[in-house]
């Protein structure tokens, strides 16, 4: 008899009473045991791993032990998972139908040991349908309550947590001043009426090596100790809790905890802000397209500059370490912004190819209704980020990161939501990761960005190498008449015939490779020095394309 390993998966919403001998979990677990043992004449068999989710809502997946069963199930190492319950699984119906994708491609199926129906018929899945419903509704009732309860303790002015901004702590349901910390953000704020800009006022705190406070998140994480960046200032010089009120969806209600700024200064500063980033927009949109500026930064979070070079009627743009910029140092990044850019809109447009795991990963809060809409926003939203400065892309990247193994892309998952309409979790994440393994290669003076198949993020042709396919393709032309040879259409070109030979054999590159570089998508290397001076090429085509293409581009 063909053995069927069934694994026991259980759960519970709140940790109340998991430290007690016996709980619920074990309670739950001894249940599915015993179903599987009346079971064992059709061979079922439990496996000893447990799988236990204590004090975690069935309203997300990112569970331990569920993600560590799924990984099972994926390796084909469970054929039943046995619940107690269908909402010990999960709560939503949209999680569901990721889950049961999950299950049918893996061969896996489930069973709840109180719950009896057959999925195999039409009334089947109605009940199961009907019963997630139900668990849905359960907990999106209690969502709704949580975040009216959030509100109105706003409203009357109370810290409803998170980790608090720097010159305050958290005391109960309110703040309390840092006396320290509040010197230095009063401080920041003084300066900046005296100045007038903030990269000004950046300038002066570093140079007088004013550092950030190092703290200590609610999660444990240190952090500060550093310089300050532009976005920190920024960040200070906007937040209303230090004028002593609390912000919560476009509205300011009075605060419980005292003020360091007083509202007269705040909103002196708030108008010159608004004054000096209109007039900001206005120098961009006018001198530079640069897509990313003042958002990438490199390894050590040091933001890179936006700058250009031109050559003759081209504007070559680039984006370069701050001290490489200035003449201060000899090392650092400088990236041509046409490989970094179509990297980031390819990037985050992908993001948006798969609605339902783009909504599991941003926790955003659908029903079943709203999957349709899901994916037409999702659809409008990719097509819009290739615009040009694209106001979706400049809404949701944050900031992009750019190290010697990988490029890694941070979106505003709060802009996210608002994108496509939608409401998140309460505890859903601000940020999200894209990570994309690419490679940094010299070029010259500029760095160039490879992925790992080979490829590079270019977005535009490479205009010297289309002109030397052009002339290869010509003097064949001109060859191939039997009126002139090599020798004699060196000396009329001005050309060594060595070199006329070496131009001439790439008339006779691969379709696919020749293809590949009209539109910009040879391997990276792939240079008129490297075609001319290099090894002669193989002449076999699929050598060539095993050569001269990326991984995925050598069918």
């Amino acid at each position: 008899m063909k053995t069927v390993r069934c694994a026991i998966y259980t759960r519970k919403s709140s940790d109340e009473g998991l430290e007690q001998s016996f709980n619920s979990l074990d309670a739950q677990r001894e249940a599915c045991a015993a179903y599987i043992l009346s079971q064992a004449s059709e061979g079922w068999t439990a496996l000893p791993d447990i799988y236990d989710d204590g004090g975690l809502s069935g309203g997300t997946l990112e569970r331990p032990a569920l993600q560590r069963l799924l990984a099972e199930v994926a390796a084909g190492r469970v054929d039943i998972i046995v619940v107690y319950k269908v909402d010990r699984l999960t709560r939503s119906l949209f999680d569901f139908a990721k889950l049961v994708e999950t299950f049918d491609a893996a061969g896996t199926s489930f069973v709840s040991v109180t719950q009896s129906f057959n999925t195999t018929t039409s009334m089947g899945r109605l009940t199961l349908n009907m019963l997630l419903s139900f668990a849905q509704f359960e907990r999106e009732v209690t969502a709704e309550r949580i975040r009216d309860k959030i509100a109105a303790s706003k409203a009357r002015g109370m810290w409803m947590g998170g980790n608090p901004p720097l010159g305050y702590a958290p005391r109960d349901r309110s703040l309390t001043i840092i006396p320290e910390e509040a010197a230095l953000i009063r401080d920041i704020f003084a300066r900046y009426l005296r100045v007038g800009s903030v990269p000004a006022l950046e300038a002066e705190v570093r140079a007088e090596r004013i550092m950030l406070p190092k703290r200590v998140t609610l999660g444990g994480k240190p952090v500060g100790g550093r310089e300050f960046s532009r976005g920190d200032l920024y960040a200070i010089l906007k937040n209303v809790i230090y004028t002593g009120r609390i912000p919560h969806k476009g509205n300011v209600y009075p605060g419980q905890h005292d003020a360091i700024i007083d509202i007269a200064n705040f909103e002196a500063v708030q108008e010159l802000l608004a004054g000096n980033v209109q007039g900001h927009r206005t120098r961009v949109r006018a001198a530079s397209p640069s897509l990313l500026a003042g958002k990438i930064v490199d390894a050590a979070g040091e933001p890179l500059i936006a700058t250009h070079a031109n050559k003759g009627k081209v504007r070559h743009r680039y984006y370069v370490s701050r001290a490489l910029h200035r003449g201060l140092n000899d090392t650092g990044l400088r990236l041509p912004a046409r490989e970094i850019e179509p990297l980031i809109v390819e990037q985050t447009s992908a993001m948006f190819s798969d609605p339902l795991a783009l909504a599991a990963i941003a926790e955003l809060d659908f029903g079943a209704d709203d999957i349709a809409p899901l994916h037409r926003r999702c659809e409008a939203v990719a097509g819009s980020l290739s615009e040009r400065r694209s106001p979706a892309l400049q809404k949701l990247v944050r900031q992009v990161k750019v190290t010697t193994s990988e490029v890694t892309i941070i979106i505003d998952g709060v802009a996210l939501a608002a994108t496509l309409e939608a409401d998140r979790y309460p505890q859903a994440a601000d940020m999200i990761e894209l990570h994309c393994p690419a490679r940094l290669t010299r070029s010259g003076r500029a760095l160039r960005l490879v992925q790992d198949s080979g490829a590079v993020p270019a977005g535009k042709p490479d205009p010297t190498l289309i002109r030397l396919l052009i002339q290869a393709r010509g003097w064949w032309a001109t060859l191939r008449t039997g009126t002139i040879n090599t020798s004699a259409l060196a000396a009329q070109e001005g050309v060594t015939p060595s070199y006329l030979s070496r131009v001439v054999r790439l008339a006779f590159l691969a379709p696919a490779v020749t293809a590949a570089i009209l539109v910009g998508r040879q391997r990276a290397g792939v240079t008129v020095a490297s075609l001319t001076l290099g090894d002669p090429l193989p002449t076999d085509w699929q050598a060539q394309k095993a050569l001269l293409l990326p991984t995925g581009a050598r069918r």
